[in-house]
């Protein structure tokens, strides 16, 4: 199995456009806890769910979701 370290924006981000993170799971269609998950890098989401995140704050996924060496 490839392991891979992912540095996450989406906290900052979604700060910074004074988005809850109940609006943002309501946008979404998932759970406040999956946000929760997600911010605190305990769950990676699919390309899915990463690509409507993307789509929301009109970045690239790159932008968001930051491989790290």
């Amino acid at each position: 199995m490839v392991k891979c370290k992912i540095k996450i924006r989406l906290k900052k981000l979604r700060e910074e456009r004074k988005i809850t993170q109940e609006e943002l799971a309501r946008l979404l269609g998932v759970t406040r806890q999956t946000i929760i998950a997600i911010e605190k890098g305990r769950y990676k989401p699919s390309l899915c769910l990463a690509l409507k995140i993307a789509r929301i704050f009109n970045l690239r996924v790159e932008d968001i979701f930051i491989l790290e060496d």
